[in-house]
């Protein structure tokens, strides 16, 4: 059992005053910080803010601490450190990722997305289509927001070069069967990028055990600075055309990065290893090497989540003119709900506000998604978002709130 005092000690907000009777459900949109980030990115501002990787000193100090978040988060993603690379978000290196692959694409060529992800991995692709490749669709079924493998298996030809797909969705929540779709995707020999931005934050995955070629995340939702990481296998980044500065092609950790790192915050992405690394070492968990240390965590979070899922969905499934999107089963879905109602989702969160229930609604940029199941991304959905930080104590309040606001 994840030891919750424990957990919640490694978290300043929970300590902070202004925030005292606070219960925060908008997760997805960003976790609080742990404690060790907020440690190194004060240090490195304090005492390493310079050019790094020089010869005086507080240089050195400072690219020595940037190799060391590349090297750990890289180790507990179970990749090669020339794997992991660094951009200002998400969507961003989804950009430059695309930008890389128009030149390696054809006219004729095929990539399929769905409409179930966030639109940072899915509107860059679709605009390859301009440059004469075809975009198909992997649709959602319009009823629960699932994404069939087997629809996937029917758009897939030898033309297919890429499939763009999430680990789960940030409205849906259901987890995908990420192996099983990279096999597939593979079979076809085509190139498989998962969005994990909304799966992350409930536990670290093995990438090398999901088979992705491209998988992508969001620190500032793993309890980090906000910075994107992505991981793309050397195969694939060598086989990209350089989209830094000519005289960068040879640097694994610039090829697909062309603006300036931010090196206080990747250096402070070190402290989101040694968060699971507290929790390993308080927990007694196993295997003692970075990856294993990671899916020992990864099952402690998921378990939580599970546990305080149950009673938040029970509350909600059989309550009149209430639809929450995706699976009621908890093994099958992120701890992230959301619920189409007659009155408007920012409304709502508005309403849950002077309850202390800190949430957000609108369309969460999964604006296709909402459509494809009949939902008008003007009215929005409410959405209420929790981690393994979050304590029974804060779901029975929020149940008690949404009696009040439902």
């Amino acid at each position: 059992m994840l030891d919750i005092a424990f957990v919640r000690a490694q978290f300043p907000a929970f300590s902070e005053p202004s925030l005292a009777g606070t219960a925060f459900f908008e997760n997805a949109g960003g976790s609080y910080p742990c404690r060790f980030v907020i440690d190194r990115l004060t240090r490195f501002y304090r005492e390493r803010k310079v050019q790094p990787f020089g010869p005086y000193r507080a240089s050195r100090l400072a690219g020595e601490e940037m190799d060391e978040a590349r090297d750990r988060m890289a180790a507990l993603l179970n990749v090669a450190p020339d794997e992991l690379l660094f951009g200002p978000s998400t969507s961003q290196n989804v950009y430059v990722l695309a930008r890389a692959f128009a030149g390696i694409l054809k006219a004729g060529d095929a990539i399929v997305v769905t409409d179930q992800d966030h639109e940072a991995n899915s509107g860059a692709w679709r605009r390859l289509a301009d440059q004469g490749i075809e975009v198909r669709e992997w649709r959602v079924d319009p009823d629960t927001g699932h994404l069939d493998p087997a629809a996937l298996a029917r758009l897939l030809d030898g033309r297919v070069r890429l499939v763009a797909f999430p680990h789960c969705s940030n409205i849906v929540a259901e987890i995908n069967p990420v192996a099983e779709i990279c096999a597939l995707v593979h079979q076809a020999g085509a190139v498989a990028c998962v969005d994990g931005v909304s799966y992350a934050p409930h536990g670290f995955p093995d990438i090398a055990a999901l088979g992705a070629d491209i998988y992508l995340f969001s620190a500032y939702k793993t309890y980090g600075p906000h910075q994107g990481l992505m991981v793309v296998r050397r195969p694939l980044r060598e086989a990209l055309p350089n989209q830094g500065h000519f005289f960068n092609a040879a640097d694994p950790a610039k090829r697909l990065t062309p603006a300036g790192p931010d090196h206080a915050q990747i250096a402070a992405c070190a402290g989101m290893a040694d968060y699971v690394d507290a929790l390993h070492e308080r927990h007694a968990v196993g295997a003692a090497d970075p990856a294993g240390r990671a899916r020992a965590v990864h099952a402690l979070m998921r378990a939580r989540e599970r546990d305080l899922l149950a009673p938040l969905i029970a509350a909600l499934r059989d309550r009149k003119g209430v639809r929450i999107l995706g699976p009621v089963d908890p093994d099958r879905r992120a701890p992230t709900v959301a619920l189409a109602h007659p009155r408007p989702g920012g409304e709502l969160a508005a309403a849950l506000a002077p309850h202390g229930i800190a949430c957000g609604g609108g369309d969460f940029y999964a604006v296709r998604l909402l459509r494809a199941m009949g939902i008008d991304p003007g009215h929005g959905v409410l959405r209420l978002s929790f981690t393994h930080y979050t304590t029974e104590a804060e779901i029975a309040r929020a149940v008690e709130a949404l009696d009040a606001v439902l």
